[in-house]
């Protein structure tokens, strides 16, 4: 059975995709299967992977909103063992026809639930928001990786971020844990960067990955040519935190 997990953060702009799309790439570069999961309306982590959200037959709406087979809609994305569930701005709808929908927070788990033996990871790319999709995707997941960028401001929102999950245990998914945080962005030139570092390991001493992801320009560039930093510049500093990311992943 997959370990299903969920990248979570409410504010925009602290490497969550390119954490979702590099972490699963190298997850399959380290011989596991893996399914990516879109589920944020903006579609980047499907457009990171080279898709087309405009021309998209099938999306992700689908399969939540007209119960249409997971499988008909999975891209495959490398021969190697990537799999993409796909998204594009339809699903900013599914969020509003979800609301009058009974167990609306289960939709995606039972979405999953047909297709999570055919894989080893299922990592979900969350919407930068707490709203109904993301708590849909902690409903789905067994775990939770919380990105986290290294500057002023990383730890606002993130006391808010653990409340939401603290309630979705509490009221939806007993057994959702918490397997790491990672960081996002660093600078190690930057003083504050390595006060934040500091600051989050001080905080959660047992969730903080070893690895560390740096601000690179050819991390930053890769998904606008639809690549993986694997497959876009590999020698990369940003690919290397990657691959030892998905090394720290598998083995917890």
């Amino acid at each position: 059975m997959a370990r299903i997990i969920s990248l979570v953060n409410q504010k925009g702009g602290v490497g969550k995709t390119t954490t979702a799309v590099n972490l699963a790439t190298y997850l399959v570069s380290a011989g596991k299967s893996v399914l990516l999961v879109d589920l944020d309306p903006q579609g980047n982590a499907s457009s990171g992977l080279g898709t087309d959200t405009q021309n998209l037959k099938k999306s992700l709406y689908d399969s939540l909103v007209s119960k249409i087979h997971p499988k008909e809609i999975i891209l495959t994305v490398d021969s190697k063992g990537l799999a993409l569930l796909p998204s594009n701005q339809e699903l900013s709808g599914a969020a509003v026809e979800l609301v009058g929908v009974e167990k609306r927070e289960f939709q995606l788990k039972q979405v999953l639930k047909q297709v999570e033996k055919d894989y080893d990871f299922i990592i979900i790319d969350s919407p930068p928001s707490l709203g109904l999709l993301t708590i849909n995707g902690l409903v789905a997941s067994n775990e939770v990786i919380i990105p986290v960028q290294t500057e002023y401001f990383a730890l606002e929102g993130l006391g808010q971020l653990l409340n939401t999950i603290d309630l979705v245990r509490e009221n939806l998914k007993p057994e959702l844990v918490i397997t790491g945080i990672v960081l996002t962005m660093y600078d190690k030139r930057n003083r504050l960067a390595r006060q934040v570092v500091k600051e989050v390991k001080k905080y959660f001493p047992e969730n903080v990955f070893d690895s560390v992801i740096p601000r690179t320009v050819r991390l930053a560039e890769a998904p606008s040519f639809g690549k993986s930093i694997l497959h876009f510049d590999r020698f990369n500093k940003g690919a290397q935190a990657y691959r030892q990311l998905a090394d720290e992943v598998i083995a917890r």
